[in-house]
C-alpha cells in the first residue's frame, strides 16, 4: 500500500476515533476497539492477525501499568480519605503560598521523573495534585499538565530512561555526555513546557467556567466515600511525604544499583526486586495499611472497604489506557508510521532535523515514545556513522525531543493523563498536546542551537 494510502487511512482512523468520542459520546474504550477493528482491515493487516494483533496492544500496554495504576490508585485514595492529601497540600500552600506550589510541585515532578517511568512518576504524585486542586478549588490540570510536561521531558532524553539508553547504544552515543547535557537542556525546555502549560490552562479555565462531564470521574467523590470519612485527626504531613518518596527512593535504588553492582552480587537481585515499580507500590502501600488504617483505628473491614473503592476508577483508567495501546499496535503493524519516516528521509534535510521530525512522525502515527525514539534511531545509523561523539549525543537528545510532542490519543499516558485529571478527549487535544508538541519543538531548536556552536 502507498505511503500516501496509509496516512489517509491514519487520519481518517483519528477523525473517526474522535467524532466516535465527542460527538457520539460513545465509551473511549469501546470507540479505541472499534476503530483499531476497522483500521486493521483497511489498512489490509491479515484477517487472522487482526485479533491477535489487537490483543498483543492490549497486553503489551496493560502489562506494564495494569499493576501500578491499580496499586497508586488504591494508595491515593487511602491517602485522601485519610485527609492526608488535604492536609499536605495546605501544608505546602500556606509554607510556599498559592502562586508558587505550581512551580514547586512541578520541579519537584522534574527531578522525580529523572530515575522514574514518566506513568509511575505521575500516578505517585497525583494524590498531591488532587490535593493541592482541592484546596485551591481549581481543576487538577493546573497543577497536573506542567508536572507532566516536566516528566515527560527527562523520560525521553535522560538515562536511564529506555528510550535514550537504547538510542544512545544504538549510535554510539556517550551516555555520560548524553545524560549531563540531557538534563542540561531540559532545564530550560521543562521551563518552556511550565509557561506554556500555564498559558494554556489560564485559556482552558477562562472558557470553561464549569467542569466538563469527564471531570466528574476525579474531582467528584463516589457515593459512598463519605461513609469512609470520620472525624479522627489527618495524617501527618511527614507520613504522607514518606509514603510518597519510599516507593520513589525505592524505585531509584533498583535504577541504581542495575549500573552499580555486578549482576552476581549478593543484594543484586533485592534490589531490583524492591526496586521495581510495583513491589516499590506494595511496600508503601502495607505502610499506609498500618500507619493510616491500622494505627489510626480503622477496622481492616473499613481499609479493606477503602482499597476497594479505589478500583472502579482505576479500572477505567486501565481499561482505556490499554484501548489506546490497541490503536497505537494496529497503526505500528499497518506501515504507517515506517511509510511517513521513509517519506521524510527522502527529503534530504539536514541530519539533526532529519532525525526529529522523522521521530515526531512516529510518535504522531503510532503513539509510544520509545518506540519512536528506537525505530527513528535505526533509521539514521548509517547517517551518523562519522560524526563526532558529541553530534552523536545532539543527535541523540533531537530524537527524544521528536517523541516529547504530539502526544494523543494513540498514546497509553494520553489516556492516563486525561483520566486522571478529568479532562475530556478535546480538551486534551486542545491542551495536553499542544503543550508537548511546543515543548518539543522547543528543546529540539535549543538542542540544534547548541551543537552549531560546539
Amino acid at each position: 500500500m502507498s505511503t500516501l494510502a496509509l496516512l489517509s487511512i491514519a487520519v481518517v482512523s483519528v477523525l473517526l476515533l474522535l467524532f466516535l468520542v465527542i460527538k457520539v459520546k460513545m465509551s473511549a474504550f469501546v470507540a479505541l476497539l472499534l476503530v483499531s477493528l476497522i483500521t486493521a482491515i483497511i489498512a489490509g493487516i491479515d484477517l487472522q492477525q487482526i485479533m491477535p494483533t489487537l490483543i498483543a496492544g492490549m497486553g503489551s500496554t496493560l502489562g506494564s501499568i495494569t499493576i501500578i495504576v491499580g496499586l497508586g490508585a488504591i494508595l491515593g485514595k487511602m491517602i485522601e480519605v485519610s485527609g492526608g492529601a488535604e492536609a499536605l497540600a495546605s501544608y505546602f500552600s500556606k509554607l510556599l503560598g498559592v502562586k508558587r506550589t505550581t512551580a514547586a510541585v512541578t520541579i519537584a515532578g522534574f527531578i522525580l521523573g529523572i530515575p522514574i517511568f514518566v506513568d509511575v512518576g505521575f500516578i505517585i504524585l497525583a494524590p498531591i495534585v488532587l490535593g493541592f486542586a482541592k484546596i485551591s478549588k481549581t481543576p487538577p490540570l493546573v497543577y497536573g499538565l506542567p508536572v507532566a510536561v516536566a516528566m515527560l521531558a527527562v523520560h525521553v532524553i535522560v538515562p536511564p530512561h529506555p528510550g535514550p539508553v537504547a538510542a544512545a547504544g544504538l549510535l554510539t552515543a556517550d551516555v555520560g555526555l548524553l545524560t549531563l547535557w540531557g538534563i542540561l537542556i531540559c532545564i530550560p525546555t521543562a521551563i518552556v513546557g511550565f509557561i506554556t502549560a500555564k498559558i494554556i490552562v489560564k485559556r482552558y479555565l477562562k472558557n470553561h467556567q464549569n467542569l466538563t462531564e469527564d471531570s466528574e470521574i476525579l474531582l467528584q467523590e463516589a457515593p459512598d466515600v463519605n461513609n469512609f470519612k470520620d472525624n479522627a485527626k489527618a495524617p501527618s504531613v511527614g507520613l504522607i511525604i514518606s509514603l510518597i518518596l519510599i516507593p520513589i527512593g525505592l524505585i531509584m535504588l533498583g535504577t541504581v544499583s542495575a549500573t552499580a553492582l555486578p549482576k552476581d552480587h549478593a543484594f543484586y537481585g533485592l534490589t531490583q526486586l524492591l526496586g521495581s515499580p510495583g513491589c516499590a507500590l506494595l511496600v508503601a502501600l502495607g505502610l499506609a495499611f498500618y500507619f493510616i488504617g491500622i494505627k489510626r483505628g480503622w477496622s481492616t473491614g473499613k481499609i479493606g472497604s477503602v482499597m476497594d473503592s479505589a478500583l472502579p476508577t482505576a479500572a477505567v483508567v486501565i481499561m482505556v489506557t490499554g484501548g489506546g495501546g490497541v490503536f497505537g499496535k494496529v497503526l505500528a503493524e499497518s506501515g504507517v508510521g515506517n511509510a511517513l519516516a521513509s517519506a521524510l528521509d527522502s527529503l534530504g534535510i539536514p541530519l539533526m532535523m532529519a532525525a526529529f521530525l522523522i521521530s515526531a512522525a512516529l510518535r504522531a502515527s503510532q503513539g509510544s515514545a520509545t518506540v519512536a525514539i528506537l525505530t527513528t534511531a535505526g533509521l539514521v545509523l548509517e547517517a551518523t556513522a562519522g560524526l563526532p561523539d558529541i553530534q552523536r549525543v545532539f543527535v541523540t537528545i533531537a530524537i527524544g525531543f521528536g517523541a516529547l510532542g504530539f502526544s494523543h490519543i494513540n498514546d497509553s499516558f494520553f489516556w492516563i493523563l486525561t483520566r486522571y485529571l478529568g479532562i475530556s478527549i478535546a480538551d486534551g487535544i486542545k491542551t495536553w498536546t499542544v503543550i508537548t508538541s511546543i515543548t518539543g519543538i522547543t528543546g529540539f531548536l535549543i538542542t540544534y542551537c547548541i551543537s552549531l556552536m560546539i
